[in-house]
């Protein structure tokens, strides 16, 4: 059966996905933290963008050790961001307004606050007391977010084991008792309406029997091995997947860091399929190993051949989960574009995405091209692996110089509050917000860019109702074209007698380009481009060369501007 004609997957593959981490959103209450009040009453904009569904990074009770990744509670709302009540308002409104609502499911690990594991630190003869790993000799696993895997626990004599977070223990998935926790909560979010999950961290919840040790000589990684992709993953998304076919329209989307597209494969096709996409990492590493470890330049190499191994291998078979940013990443301005060139290189990032085959996730924020803020000491950072990473690597080299890494890395540049207007506090708040808004409000905010026609929300917008509006960038095929270029991503989309041609440059330079053998003596239609008369580039003297009539340059100059991005339609 063809993508295009698979009834049951058109309400994710036709879709595209808002992701709100709610306390940097909107602040409703008037208290400084992003709470549902604000989300209840930003459901118009939300809806405005064009997207079809609402991906809620956690909004569980937590003592926020990891910013909600720390759940105390499954089956109720962290009281700073409002009432169960107050959720079951905001899952009203958004599918009155025709937006799909999905939650975080997070069962890797739950808080060290959990009922769960308040009960299982009792002792041996408690209930719970295999909801968890225990051991009375731990093995070498470093964590991920916070020193050694394993920390020791006074009241029941034994060390715990946490992939993450030391309040983050890891649950003990191959207890059935667990297993059937989740099934209890997944039904508990899907009685109530919610559409479908996405899974953190999913591949990580089956552990090798015997935890062995890890591989030495692999930083915070070396147990790995034995954790990803463990040897019943696959029973147990089974049992997951099963309570999702209870429900029409359900979907499950996984998050599967350091997957790779064979392991990727196993959880996304066939008839036994227990995912619908996988959030993967492969892209994200252009310009870093790890995102936090280690930092190079971005090399536009290395992120075409990621999007492209994923395109090619997908296609036919599944579908991709398409992404730039999240709550997990540092702003992708900052990373793959530039802030000198901010509206042509977010405008441009924003088409290299989403005109890909799959479903388009848009993080808070990154439709007005927010980027990374600029903090002047380690102590006003607030995420856990910003800290562990500034104190633990590179301690030769100066503070300034760590900081700069951190600056480069932070989870927190993804979680200043969402610039709303270039009021006090950028509109997201009336008193002074939970973290630090970044100074550039007064220019990048939703209210400025809601009134520009050539501003990057505004090309978001076209471009998801170019997408939409497209049975070729829907479920087109994908080729790549001149993979070896250094700054200029182009690939096109082919489905029946219709291509698409997208021309990206990833460089503040003016680039020539050629185009393809089999489009040169083609006519095309020129459908998007980030450049107009009025919005020239900032290149001294090289707007003067080529004003006239933009669609008539697009066709016939093979030059292209500073972070420019041109659609072509064939037919």
């Amino acid at each position: 059966m063809s993508l295009q004609n698979d009834e049951s997957a058109k309400s994710y593959k036709e879709m595209s996905i808002y992701q709100i981490w709610v306390r940097s959103f909107c602040d409703g209450n008037g208290d400084g933290i992003g709470d549902l009040y604000g989300v209840y009453d930003k459901l118009e904009y939300v809806k405005s963008l064009g997207v079809d569904a609402i991906w809620f990074s956690p909004l569980y009770p937590s003592p926020n050790a990891d910013f909600g990744y720390d759940i105390s509670d499954y089956r109720d709302i962290h009281p700073d961001y409002g009432t169960l009540d107050q959720f079951k308002k905001v899952l009203k409104k958004a599918h009155e307004l025709g937006l799909k609502v999905i939650m975080d499911l997070v069962i890797n690990h739950t808080s060290d606050e959990h009922k769960w594991f308040r009960e299982s630190r009792k002792g041996k003869d408690n209930p719970y007391s295999d909801y968890y790993f225990w051991r009375d000799k731990p093995n070498n696993w470093e964590s991920i977010f916070e020193g050694k895997a394993w920390e020791y626990d006074k009241q029941r004599g034994q060390y715990y084991l946490h992939i993450f977070a030391k309040k983050q223990p890891d649950l003990n998935m191959d207890n059935p008792k667990v297993r059937e926790e989740v099934k209890a909560i997944m039904r508990y979010w899907l009685d109530m309406g919610v559409d479908g999950f996405r899974e953190d961290v999913i591949n990580f919840i089956s552990k090798e029997e015997g935890l062995p040790d890890g591989v030495p000589f692999l930083p915070a990684v070396n147990g790995m091995p034995y954790y990803k992709d463990g040897p019943h993953i696959h029973e147990y998304m089974a049992e997951f997947r099963a309570v999702c076919k209870e429900y029409d329209g359900c979907f499950q989307i996984g998050e599967g860091p350091m997957t790779t597209i064979k392991s990727a494969m196993k959880y996304l096709v066939g008839k036994d399929k227990s995912l619908d996409m996988m959030i993967s990492f492969d892209h994200m590493m252009a310009d870093c190993l790890y995102t936090e470890y280690v930092h190079r330049p971005f090399s536009l190499i290395k992120f075409k051949k990621a999007m492209t191994r994923w395109q090619e291998a997908l296609d036919g078979k599944s579908w991709n989960a398409l992404y730039l940013e999240n709550h997990d990443h540092p702003r992708i301005i900052s990373r793959y574009g530039s802030e000198f060139y901010h509206r042509e290189s977010g405008s441009m990032l924003a088409a290299c995405y989403i005109f890909l085959q799959g479903t388009p996730f848009i993080y808070q924020g990154q439709e007005i091209g927010m980027t990374n803020i600029h903090l002047s000491s380690i102590d006003k950072y607030v995420d856990v692996s910003s800290k562990t990473n500034y104190h633990k690597y590179h301690l030769k080299d100066s503070a300034d110089k760590r900081l700069k890494r951190i600056y480069f890395s932070s989870r927190d540049s993804a979680r200043t509050p969402m610039q709303w207007d270039d009021s006090k506090y950028a509109g997201f708040s009336k008193v002074k917000p939970w973290f630090y808004v970044n100074k550039n409000y007064i220019k990048v905010n939703v209210a400025a860019e809601d009134k520009d026609e050539s501003s990057i929300l505004n090309f978001y917008r076209k471009c998801l109702a170019l997408r939409k509006g497209s049975k070729t960038l829907l479920y087109g095929h994908y080729k790549e074209h001149f993979p070896k270029d250094k700054n200029v991503y182009m690939y096109e989309r082919f489905l029946d007698n219709e291509r698409f041609l997208i021309v990206c440059s990833f460089s503040g330079i003016p680039q020539k380009i050629q185009y393809p053998a089999s489009f040169v003596d083609k006519k095309g239609e020129l459908v998007l481009c980030n450049y107009g008369e009025k919005r020239n580039a900032k290149t001294p003297g090289f707007e003067d060369r080529f004003k006239g009539d933009i669609e008539n340059f697009a066709l016939s100059h093979n030059m292209l501007r500073p972070y420019e991005v041109r659609v072509l339609m064939y037919k």
